[in-house]
């Protein structure tokens, strides 16, 4: 099972790294018609560097064996969570908003741009919080001792 989570892990990061991309791509700061990001960057840098230093840890641990570096992976994937999640309910009304507005002679309305992460794949972020969620799980699970060792 603990390779299985690494395997798992590992994807998710995949998946985050091609939302990073986007976000860094879509969010032109020299365009003024763009729409501020609703996702504070601290937040994103601080949710990839707890990734990748938990990715590590978890790495360190299935060449060591050492339980404590397991719950430090599963501490860190709580802090991991809790931010991806924040970023989620950040993103919802992004994803929600109309690109436009019909007016009364059904012509449409410019309004300003969807701001860098409504440019995210529907697909690719539920994808990327499902295998979040089977990461932190199945780390659990082999920090609690199931699944063999």
């Amino acid at each position: 099972m603990r390779f299985i989570a690494l395997l798992v892990w590992f994807i998710t990061a995949l998946w985050g790294l091609y939302m990073l991309a986007v976000w860094l791509i879509e969010n032109d700061a020299t365009r003024q018609d763009r729409a501020a990001s609703r996702l504070p960057l601290p937040v994103i840098l601080s949710h990839v560097t707890l990734a990748l230093t938990g990715l590590v840890v978890w790495v360190l641990y299935l060449l060591m064996d050492r339980p404590a570096l397991a719950w430090a992976s599963v501490g860190i994937l709580v802090a991991i969570a809790s931010l991806g999640f924040t970023m989620f309910a950040r993103w919802i009304p992004v994803y929600r908003t109309p690109l436009a507005v019909a007016g009364p002679q059904e012509q449409l309305l410019p309004i300003k741009e969807i701001p860098a992460e409504g440019n995210f794949p529907l697909v690719i972020v539920v994808a990327h919080g499902t295998f979040a969620v089977s990461t932190l799980v199945l780390v659990v699970l082999t920090a609690l001792g199931f699944g063999g060792s």
